[in-house]
């Protein structure tokens, strides 16, 4: 089924803060808009209201068909207690949901309930159209694919973070909804996973709504951009790819800032001109004041002429100014101005690994050896479960070994951004969770410091565990400027970053004179950020390329 979905003049907002309103979208069948903005201007909130998941404070949504379905895929793919790959595959799909209605139907039919036919009817046609039918059968094909070998009967709490990545890509491609709106799809995805999401994404023919920091997944996919502009409080939709997006904002912002400088200008020079002639009045009228007594009639008549001759070209000019089209300066944005503290150096070896293996369940990692020196730049790739997290635990010290040896070097002071972000997932608020990080450091100062990073007042009171993924990303990149380290370790560090402050990273790294470990599958990334060696992990198997 082809399908519209029509959003018209839409608002919301935090608190008495408001996100976006008079938003306006037409997602149509082959569209495919990239939703972009810093974080927190509301991106994920208009996909939950796009959803029905959320009401608006203002406007309406409108489905055409009404019948239609709309599938929301959330950037967290929440693992539930107790829920099995199969279950989680049919809920994320709609056809759990789809299976309960319809047996709830069935159990009108039996009961004799007025009106269970037509029930029955529209259930059992929305439960094939989302693939129920042959879910499982498609379900299995899908996973082997994708090499996600673990059972589907296995609970979702038991997966690796790269096997839940591949269970979420499945349930995406599983997916046979009207509607599609996707945030952060690319999240924790390999290569191999991102060119399978693009090729997918490409080829839908239903409309597609996605929220994206991959610079290239955006690039290859997206037809449309909108835009929420939070310094602007602008809506903009961009026609075209991203690429056409970049160039015409930078041309809008351009003009933008052209046309206010036109304006300041003039109005500058008039109300300078203004001023000169209010003052040449007030000359004029001292003037004739002071010689009031003279007896020359006419010096006195041309005096006053010349002080009404005054005014009146003031009153001119002021009307001019008034009459201009008044430019609203454009606002500056926020940007995040990175820094990466850094430590005394380490000894020349900062950590090495000697033939060392561990065995965890049915993955086996190594044998390895691999030795990381003062001011290496290592980047560290593979598909998703070959063993990278595992190859950094290994380095650190943090991975228990069945056999080898391995050691961290002397002085050797770690900072790090890990997939999980576990430093900010407790109970306790943003502001003693990241205190306990840096002892030494005042609370005043800590403040200070979150909020360069875009963490107010608001922010660190809040229990750390409602911090959005976003902004858990942010205190763990505030940590790092808040104590000198000497070896960086960067895994998956983009995920959940806007656009912006993914560049700001990209130039504190660029700066940093350090040993880096950088683990991504942000291809823009690798191609920016300096590297000086490259190591490839497959199947626990580490190789220098």
């Amino acid at each position: 089924m082809t399908a519209t979905l029509v959003a018209k003049d839409l608002a919301a907002g935090h608190g008495d803060r408001t996100l976006f309103a008079g938003l306006d979208l037409v997602v149509a069948p082959g569209d495919v808009i990239g939703l972009v903005g810093v974080n927190g201007a509301g991106k994920s909130s208009l996909l939950r209201l796009l959803a029905g998941l959320d009401r608006p404070e203002e406007g309406e949504l409108r489905l055409s068909p009404p019948t239609a379905t709309v599938g929301h895929l959330p950037q967290e793919p929440e693992r539930r207690a107790g829920e099995t790959v199969r279950e989680f595959l049919a809920r994320r799909t709609g056809v759990a949901d789809a299976q309960a209605a319809m047996d709830a139907a069935t159990q009108g039919l039996v009961d004799g309930a007025p009106g269970a036919d037509d029930a029955y009817s529209e259930t059992l046609e929305r439960w094939l159209a989302l693939g129920g039918a042959d879910l499982d059968e498609r379900a299995e094909e899908v996973a082997a694919e994708l090499g996600l070998t673990v059972g589907l009967d296995l609970p979702m709490t038991a997966l690796s973070g790269g096997q839940a990545a591949r269970a979420g890509l499945a349930s995406l491609l599983l997916s046979r909804y009207d509607v599609f709106l996707l945030d952060e799809p690319t999240n924790d995805l390999d290569l191999d996973g991102l060119e399978r999401l693009e090729r997918y994404v490409s080829g839908l023919r239903a409309g597609t709504v996605v929220i994206s920091h991959d610079r290239e997944f955006l690039m290859r996919t997206v037809t449309k951009v909108l835009e929420l502009d939070l310094a602007q409080q602008q809506i903009n939709l961009f026609g075209g790819g991203y690429a056409a997006y970049l160039e015409e904002r930078e041309r809008a912002r351009r003009h933008a800032r052209e046309e206010y400088e036109e304006y300041a200008d003039k109005r500058a020079s008039l109300e300078g001109r203004a001023q000169m002639q209010r003052s040449w009045m007030d000359k004029g009228v001292k003037n004739a004041r002071r010689k009031a007594t003279d007896s020359d009639k006419i010096g006195r008549k041309f005096r006053s002429e010349s002080s009404e001759k005054q005014a009146a070209k003031a009153r001119q000019t002021q009307r001019m100014i008034e009459r201009l089209d008044v430019v609203d300066e454009p606002r500056k944005e926020w940007e995040l101005r990175m820094e990466i503290a850094a430590a005394p150096r380490s000894g020349s070896v900062v950590a090495t690994l000697r033939e060392a293996r561990a065995v965890r369940g049915d993955f086996a990692f190594g044998p390895a050896s691999l030795q990381i020196d003062w001011a290496d730049r290592v980047a560290i790739t593979g598909a998703n479960g070959a063993g990278k997290s595992t190859l950094l635990a290994a380095l650190l010290g943090r991975l228990p070994l069945d056999s080898g040896h391995a050691a961290l070097g002397s002085g050797v002071v770690v900072g790090e951004v890990d997939q999980a972000r576990k430093l900010f997932h407790g109970s306790e608020s943003l502001l003693e969770a990241f205190c306990a990080a840096v002892p030494d450091t005042e609370p005043a100062e800590v403040r200070t410091l979150l909020a360069k990073f875009g963490l107010r007042a608001d922010h660190v009171m809040r229990p750390a565990t409602t911090l959005s993924p976003g902004e858990r990303t942010r205190a763990a990149l505030a940590l790092l400027q808040g104590r000198g380290v000497n070896l960086l370790v960067l895994d998956e560090p983009t995920n959940h970053l806007d656009l912006p402050a993914i560049e700001q990273l990209e130039s504190a790294l660029e700066s940093y004179p350090g040993t880096l470990l950088l683990v991504t599958h942000d291809r823009r990334m690798l191609e920016a950020v300096r590297t000086t060696r490259r190591v490839e992990v497959a199947e626990g198997r580490v190789t220098e390329i």
